[in-house]
């Protein structure tokens, strides 16, 4: 087996014989201080309405009539969602227009046509703006569900041949996949525009910068300082072992390293520390962007969908024997590239231990977790999880999200590790350009 060492999450050099799959989520991002979340894209919408509602990108979207523009040159100043409906609310009320809160939908009847004012075009994108202002969306589980919703419809009885099914069906299923794709080009368009192009992601600072601090900060809550806290760590099992594996490392401090970053983002925040000058004595480092990057059609574009094929409805997607019906699904994108094979053959290889940084481990990526929390070689999985300015915590939030990914909930609770041996990742601030 190989041992390994990640700089952020800092191991000393006396240290036991045994991987660990670093996985990356969007919380590593926000813990730097980056609008990355659905929410921050959505509200960037709106923030920006004024200046780019007649673009292209947006009239996809949403429909707008320039002789009405009251509500966007006047009013307060609009952030998010809820400050564009008021407003429009108001517009309406003070100009005797007509303004149906339920379908989000302004018109005025100046004689007996009626002229819209501003209504969506995009059914998916009115959605999630509904779900985001009720509390929070993802995406991806709520283009899943729009898809189940389509699908069991009374008109469709999926367990008919291909003959049967209704042509409206069909049309629905087209227009919902036209409408997701729209909106995932329009959030890659905004993390390389307000991300990439605002945030310094690429040189490194000094040693006496925030990011250092960061990795400080990270240093005691992660180095296994002793062989108990170890021991601790991992099942009984291994406990022999790791005790021959600590003799051999105080013996010989030598052993080759390993590092395996499993980077769910889109952005590269965490290659600042991977490239660092101060990692020349880490292991040999392997990135697997596996939900792609930004502007990278090509090689590695983003992988923006869902991938839930244990969920129950899943075989009656697949039985439709309608390829539309699987066009947003994560396994196929995955396969476009070697870097899932990658992370199969790591896996595959050496016992590892997970390192949970930043990733909420929901259902949209539930078939490639529970390949890895399922794996005979994965002997633990440790969180770091996100602290709030209350004091509350979402360590709970996160192991009840890890149990889903489990058909096998012994094993479960053997695997992770629990909150007394966790701690909070540290929330730094990333410099503007």
């Amino acid at each position: 087996m190989n041992a390994f060492v990640f700089k952020i999450v800092y191991l000393r050099k006396a240290i036991v014989n045994m991987n660990r799959l670093v996985i990356i989520g969007n919380g590593f991002d926000l813990a730097h201080g980056l609008p990355t979340s659905y929410g921050h894209f959505i509200n960037d919408f709106w923030k920006n309405f004024r200046k780019r509602h007649k673009s292209d990108e947006y009239q996809k979207l949403i429909s707008t009539n320039d002789a009405y523009d009251g509500y966007y040159s006047g009013y307060k100043l609009i952030e998010n969602f809820d400050d564009f409906k008021s407003n429009l609310s108001e517009y309406c009320k003070e100009y005797s227009y007509k303004y149906n809160d339920d379908k989000l939908l302004a018109f005025a009847v100046p004689t007996t046509e009626m002229k819209t004012i501003f209504e969506f075009r995009s059914n998916f994108f009115k959605i999630i703006n509904i779900k985001n202002s009720q509390n929070w969306v993802d995406i991806e589980n709520e283009y899943y569900y729009q898809l189940k919703k389509i699908i069991k419809s009374e008109s469709l009885d999926i367990s008919k041949s291909k003959e049967y099914w209704s042509k409206e069906q069909r049309i629905q299923v087209e227009k919902l996949n036209k409408e997701f794709e729209q909106v995932k080009k329009l959030l890659e368009k905004y993390l390389i525009e307000e991300v990439l192009e605002k945030f310094n992601l690429g040189e490194y600072p000094d040693e006496n910068g925030d990011l250092f601090k960061f990795l400080n900060i990270l240093k005691p809550i992660s180095v296994i300082s002793n062989e108990l806290n170890l021991l601790k760590e991992l099942p009984k099992d291994d406990h022999s072992e790791i005790k021959i594996l600590f003799d051999e490392e105080r013996k010989e401090r030598k052993q080759k390293k390993l590092l395996f970053v499993l980077n769910f983002n889109y952005t590269p925040t965490v290659l600042r520390y991977l490239n660092s000058e101060s990692t020349n004595e880490n292991p040999t480092k392997i990135h697997i962007p596996i939900h792609g990057t930004l502007g990278n059609e090509l090689d590695n574009k983003i992988n923006f969908g869902f991938g839930d094929e244990m969920d129950d409805d899943y075989k009656g997607i697949e039985n439709l024997d309608d390829n539309e019906y699987l066009k947003n699904f994560k396994s196929f994108q995955y396969l476009q590239n070697s870097n899932y094979k990658k992370l199969l053959d790591f896996i595959d290889s050496e016992k590892f231990q997970v390192l949970i940084m930043g990733h909420s481990c929901g259902l949209s990526d539930r078939t490639l977790l529970n390949t890895v929390f399922e794996h005979n070689y994965c002997r633990s999985i440790k969180v770091f999880y996100h602290q709030r300015e209350d004091g509350t915590d979402n360590y709970t939030e996160i192991i009840q999200n890890i149990s889903r990914h489990f058909n096998k909930k012994k094993i479960m609770r053997e695997k992770i590790v629990n909150k007394t041996l966790c701690q909070p990742l540290p929330q730094i601030q990333l410099p503007l350009k």
